[in-house]
């Protein structure tokens, strides 16, 4: 396929796997990245792909260098994003300005400037965030979208959602995509704008538009240094020095984890499609698995000494569960996960223990900024 494809973000752990998929079919891929620190590992492109690929590097708020990146281009993939749930409760005009400002920028340029002449799709990486705690059931009222779990409910060690008819007990369900907007982060609310500006700009155009709403991605090649995103990482990094790994809550929560293959398989589908659409796609395993499995996994795996204590801590903005509800998925895509959970894990975990690993201090420092902005909590049970 011999088309110019843009992806913001594309030096990230996302993005340059998506780069290989996109070389590998004969498209020409260009890059727009700044290599923000707290992101990147680096600040260069793998190996690999540094010669085969085009890049930009710059602020996708900069007009001028965004502008240059999106000339003639027939496809972007809008992955340039600020991804620290915790941290967006206080870094809130950063997270805005990248989020949104980033992608208003960029729909302006592609309508007001020649070179969304081009366009024929654009695919944004949106999130389960958007989803706040997504579906549940209640025996009497059926299925219902709880909001916000209460602080002082969670202080006294009750971390379920309960029914926001009832406040009956509640089973957690897979989320559709027409699940109600609830984020409960500005992480999740600039996710959704971001989503939203994007699929209604390819309305408008009449191009083919995707909000892939990413679940908790992992696998090789994610950052093990920034600790506001992912608990593979922290867990792995502490499991390798025998140091105490930490669960918040009771250690049932649970997340919906999909492998990086499996991402880059869903996002190679959207830009390929050969339909007309425009809308919203949850991409996720379609299985929850408790953070305590996910510590006990990575401790047995690394044979590791390190103490799994649950802690009654608990963040504000954090959801109790996901799973994601995948049907859409398989009947526009045609995409089904292929890597099991523990198989993805075992990938991430041999390929982690090859790289140096990342001593607490930052881990440290952010928990540490979250408990100064009042944004942590204890539960009295803990």
């Amino acid at each position: 396929m011999s088309h110019t494809v843009l992806i913001s973000g594309g030096a990230g752990f996302i993005g340059q796997r998506l780069c290989r998929a996109l070389l590998l079919q004969g498209s020409t891929v260009r890059i727009i990245d700044n290599f923000n620190a707290q992101i990147h590992a680096t600040d260069s492109l793998a190996s690999d792909l540094a010669p085969n690929v085009e890049l930009i590097r710059g602020d996708v708020r900069d007009r001028d260098a965004l502008k240059r990146a999106l000339a003639g281009v027939n496809a972007v993939v809008h992955l340039a994003a600020e991804t620290g749930t915790g941290q967006s409760m206080y870094e809130i005009e950063r997270y805005f300005s990248v989020n949104v400002q980033g992608t208003a920028t960029l729909l302006d340029l592609l309508q007001n400037d020649d070179c969304g002449q081009n366009l024929s799709s654009i695919v944004v990486a949106s999130s389960r965030a958007v989803y706040g705690e997504g579906a549940y059931a209640c025996i009497v009222h059926g299925k219902v979208f709880p909001q916000q779990r209460d602080r002082a409910q969670m202080a006294a060690g009750e971390f379920e959602p309960h029914c926001p008819e009832c406040s009956a007990a509640l089973t957690l369900l897979p989320t559709p995509e027409v699940a109600p907007f609830m984020p409960m982060s500005m992480y999740g609310l600039t996710k959704q704008v971001q989503e939203q500006a994007v699929l209604l700009f390819a309305r408008t155009r009449n191009i083919n538009g995707f909000g892939l709403r990413y679940q908790n991605v992992y696998g090789p090649g994610q950052s093990l240094k920034n600790p506001y995103t992912g608990i593979l990482a922290v867990f792995s990094n502490l499991a390798r020095q025998n140091q105490g790994i930490e669960i918040y809550e009771d250690g049932l929560e649970s997340r919906d984890f999909v492998y990086i293959d499996d991402v880059v398989e869903a996002t190679m589908r959207s830009i390929n499609h050969a339909g007309k659409f425009v809308g919203a796609i949850n991409i996720g395993s379609g299985q929850a698995t408790s953070v305590t499995t996910v510590a006990e996994e990575i401790r047995a795996f690394f044979n590791s000494q390190s103490s799994i204590g649950v802690t009654g801590a608990f963040r504000v903005g954090d959801i109790r569960h996901n799973i994601a509800d995948i049907a859409l998925a398989r009947q526009i895509l045609d995409f089904s996960p292929s890597v099991a959970f523990k198989d993805g894990l075992a990938n991430f975990l041999q390929w982690a223990s090859e790289q140096p690993a990342e001593d607490r201090a930052a881990y440290t420092r952010s928990v540490n900024e979250l408990t100064s902005k009042g944004l942590m909590g204890s539960s009295s049970k803990s």
